[in-house]
């Protein structure tokens, strides 16, 4: 791909301001020039956003249906060119770049969908004394400007995420995408411009953290939709006052595999959801816990399958991985590999860093106060623990500071609605990896995770607030 030239989106303007180069993590060439917005650009993007939401709150649902379509066809039609400049700027495969417009695809169309459902409620208030002749109706009206800051592994869902629910229900979007991973988000903001949305209720602005001060304390946006680290996500939330925030903060992901549990799949699903991608999302399987009786067997799938995986240039059309986002990344593997050899843990496969590639690593003996098991590793890396009862491989994986999601191996449904009751997780996923999501679904989690729920219709319910009418007819009520 030639070195393509990005303008970031001010109030669906094209705007130039201060060129920065973005370079492929894998070997460091550049792949896009991308202007920068300041605070100056934020603030007209702000002022943008609050004048438009006049007329945003006013389009009908058929409107807003037809916008977000007009969306998810377009996205279509220019399907590889998004797969392309994810796979540079991100590192990520071409087929799981692939794989990320063609959810994105859905995430639109899902919220044109919702613009065509109902949800408005009729109430029956005669079921209480003193409710004769009165007639209640609920429905759902849309809060405001949006302001959303996406992170760099998913460039075009992640973003998706918090553009389609704003667009369905009827707010205006700044978004901040991730300075690694920016043109995805651009080239969107490009369609949705076409697509007829209106004049200054999308702006898509690259840019400076220490610049971007107002997108989280400008009262003119009502809610702040946030991906990316808790540490970060924590100190947002310190500032944000009075507007609503969704927090989306990362994981640490448990499985449990059962004696019962198909070893040869479960450790299959466990490669996948361990290595896609080089484990970098926030889903990723991290610690994995096995009946002891299947132990052994399963860690011979699961080495086997791993010893399987390509690492490759990201438009490798056989890469199952390639380089971390970043030289800091790989070091800080370095660093967290060096910690755990020096307290006893095994490396039954890679334990390496080289040239920004992280090996697919496999760890045993891994005690829980480890880095590389009790924090966050976003690296194609997984421990594998023994364990002897289901009650304790509970106990294992709630032995984390986060609870986004988790997977569960197992035939036994007795089982399986004790994980769903136990697990503190927002997530529970039966005979899959936890990596597994579909974008209509609700997906948040508790603890150090986050709060609040993505996912089309659930992003749908915090960007809107419940208006209740109440008609008093009395006539009518002595007519009957």
């Amino acid at each position: 791909m030639n070195l393509s030239e990005r303008a970031f989106i001010l109030a669906g303007i094209p705007t130039h301001g201060e060129p920065y180069e973005v370079c492929c993590p894998y070997n460091h060439a550049p792949v896009s020039i991308v202007h920068r917005a300041n605070e100056a650009h934020l603030q007209a993007a702000i002022g943008a956003a609050s004048a438009a939401f006049a007329l945003t709150k006013q389009l009908a649902a058929h409107q807003r249906a037809t916008i977000l379509r007009t969306v998810a066809q377009q996205l279509h039609v220019h399907s590889e060119a998004f797969a392309q400049v994810i796979a540079l700027e991100a590192g990520k495969p071409i087929k799981q770049s692939r794989g990320e417009v063609q959810r994105a695809i859905t995430t639109f169309s899902t919220a044109a969908d919702e613009c065509s459902q109902s949800h408005d409620e009729i109430l029956r208030l005669d079921r209480a004394p003193g409710g004769e002749g009165r007639h209640a109706m609920t429905r759902r009206f849309p809060i405001g400007p949006i302001g959303a800051i996406s992170p760099f592994n998913f460039p075009l869902n992640l973003v998706a995420h918090k553009v389609a629910p704003a667009l369905a229900a009827g707010c205006p979007v700044v978004l901040k995408p991730a300075s690694q991973t920016p043109s995805a988000a651009i080239m969107l903001g490009e369609i949705i411009v076409a697509a007829g949305w209106p004049a200054g209720a999308i702006s898509v602005l690259p840019m400076n953290s220490r610049d971007a001060s107002a997108l989280i304390e400008d009262d003119r946006l009502a809610m702040l939709s946030f991906t990316g680290s808790p540490a970060v996500g924590w100190a947002l939330k310190q500032r944000v006052g009075r507007k609503r925030i969704t927090l989306e903060l990362g994981g640490n992901a448990g499985v449990i595999v059962h004696d019962d549990a198909d070893i040869a799949d479960a450790a299959a699903r466990c490669v996948a959801g361990g290595f896609n991608y080089a484990g970098q999302s926030c889903i990723s399987v991290q610690r994995i816990f096995v009946q002891r009786s299947r132990y052994d067997e399963f860690v011979t799938h699961l080495v086997a399958g791993v010893n399987r995986l390509h690492v490759g240039h990201p438009l490798d059309e056989q890469a199952d991985l390639s380089a971390l986002i970043s030289h800091q990344e790989s070091q800080r593997l370095a660093q967290w590999f060096d910690e755990a050899r020096a307290a006893g843990a095994t490396f039954l496969t890679g334990g390496h860093v080289h040239d920004g590639i992280v090996e697919p690593t496999i760890i045993s003996g891994a005690h829980p106060s480890l880095n590389v098991c009790c924090r966050e590793v976003f690296a194609p890396v997984v421990t594998v623990t023994a364990y002897d009862t289901f009650a304790e491989a509970i106990a294992l994986v709630n032995q984390s500071d986060f609870g986004l999601q988790a997977a569960v191996f197992t035939r036994d449904v007795g089982r399986i609605y004790h994980a769903y009751e136990a697990l503190e997780v927002g997530g529970v996923i039966i005979n899959d990896m936890p990596t597994w999501r579909l974008d209509p679904m609700p997906y948040g989690g508790v603890k150090q995770s986050g709060f609040g729920r993505e996912g089309v219709r659930y992003a749908i319910e915090e960007m809107t607030e419940i208006k209740l009418m109440v008609l008093h007819l009395p006539e009518m009520h002595r007519a009957t």
